[in-house]
């Protein structure tokens, strides 16, 4: 508007020096007013729209943004969904699996009684097994190895010990019984002679020789078991011939000495391998 009225203003002074100009640039003037009065309302209504574009424009914008915004969010809650059920997948195997162990302890679970039925009456033979070998043995820690069998009987009729912790402690009984065949030994006690009991020391050669020698060292003398191979009895020895070598043998046995060879007197075998 302000740029029709300085065009209006520079015609009056072109104009001005003629004459009856004062009626020209009247006329210049009015036709100049009435276009800038036309052209208002459009620029207005220009503007209006202008700013009405920039904020559509500035909405459209925000909207893509939010879009963007919520495309991303949606690929993400994808990938986490596809990562769930990869997880769910695998969760289900790994349950499966369980399943399939728990069902195999339930099954071991229900077989331990029928176990426990057939393992009682199976450790029971052994200990009246171990009780006759150690009444029928050579006599050496005969009462250490009596109370350990009595112990056992003991064990099986506790009601807060497991077969299992039962089985092992027969088992260990038998390996001590096992080891007395590999290895000497030598162990103070008595004997019966003329009525009384007299002290002596007893030289143990694995199960082949039980022999003693009393406290004065007058008197040696072996375990000989009996012809029927039920019990025996002690029996002395030439004193000459094995006092020196059943002395030797006590002193290797007490770790007094180092182990040799010894000379001692075994049973001779028995038709139908009784010894």
């Amino acid at each position: 508007m302000m740029s029709l009225r300085a065009t209006a203003i520079s015609i009056v002074k072109a104009v001005g020096s003629a004459a009856g100009s004062a009626a020209a640039v009247f006329v210049v003037l009015a036709s100049g007013t009435a276009t800038a009065q036309q052209l208002d309302a459009p620029i207005e209504e220009r503007v209006r729209a202008n700013e009405a574009g920039a904020a559509s424009q500035k909405r459209v914008e925000e909207i893509a943004t939010a879009t963007d915004s919520l495309i991303a969010e949606f690929r993400l809650t994808n990938k986490k969904i596809e990562s769930l059920q990869i997880f769910n997948r695998q969760l289900v195997q790994v349950i499966d699996s369980q399943n399939e162990e728990l069902a195999s302890l339930q099954r071991q679970i229900d077989g331990v009684e029928e176990v426990g039925r057939a393992v009682t009456p199976l450790m029971l033979k052994m200990i009246d097994a171990l009780d006759k070998f150690v009444a029928l043995d050579v006599p050496f820690l005969a009462e250490e190895r009596k109370a350990r069998v009595d112990g056992l009987r003991v064990l099986m009729r506790r009601s807060d010990v497991a077969d299992a912790e039962r089985y092992r402690r027969i088992l260990e009984a038998y390996q001590i019984e096992n080891d007395y065949g590999r290895t000497i030994d030598a162990t103070p006690g008595t004997i019966p002679k003329g009525g009384e009991l007299v002290p002596v020391d007893f030289l143990r050669i694995g199960r082949i020789g039980l022999l003693y020698q009393t406290r004065d060292g007058e008197e040696v003398g072996v375990w000989k078991r009996n012809a029927n191979g039920q019990g025996g009895e002690f029996v002395p020895l030439d004193h000459s011939d094995y006092a020196n070598w059943v002395a030797e043998g006590l002193r290797v046995a007490k770790k007094q000495a180092a182990p040799q060879l010894i000379r001692v007197p075994l049973p001779q075998p028995q038709k139908g391998g009784n010894s």
